[in-house]
């Protein structure tokens, strides 16, 4: 596939997650597709491995936190790698605490599939987010 044709596989995969589409985007992405997401102290962080490792990131991030904004800003592509530079926002249903985050996704799309996704987020604003308030 050409890079155009892998930016619009990205940005497909983008509208399926803010429609709530699950299962389009999971139709998207490799069977063995592994999703990377840095950091530590909330809920989200690790590596997710397969359909089964993402349907289990998407039931831990709805129960977890709410996205009010996700805005993918800019795709640039090159081989069968998509870079999306983006804004989110957000709140941590525990804490009741807000975040944003300006981040890069770096995509791999091998023949039609998103094969790997890794995140570079600002993990210290959602660990931050994630902390309950210190006792008084």
């Amino acid at each position: 596939m050409n890079e155009q044709e892998n930016v619009q596989i990205v940005k497909d995969a983008f509208a399926a997650i803010g429609s709530g589409d699950r299962q389009g985007l999971l139709a998207l992405f490799a069977e063995d597709i592994e999703w990377v997401i840095p950091g530590e102290k909330w809920p989200l962080a690790g590596t997710h491995r397969g359909h089964a490792g993402l349907t289990n990131l998407f039931k831990t991030q709805s129960e977890t936190m709410e996205t009010s904004l996700l805005e993918p800003r800019e795709f640039i592509a090159q081989g069968d790698r998509v870079l999306v530079l983006g804004f989110a926002r957000g709140k941590i249903k525990a804490t009741n605490k807000t975040w944003q985050d300006d981040w890069v996704f770096a995509i791999t799309v091998r023949n039609g599939k998103v094969t790997h996704i890794r995140e570079y987020i600002d993990t210290q604003a959602l660990a931050r987010a994630s902390e309950p308030n210190a006792s008084r």
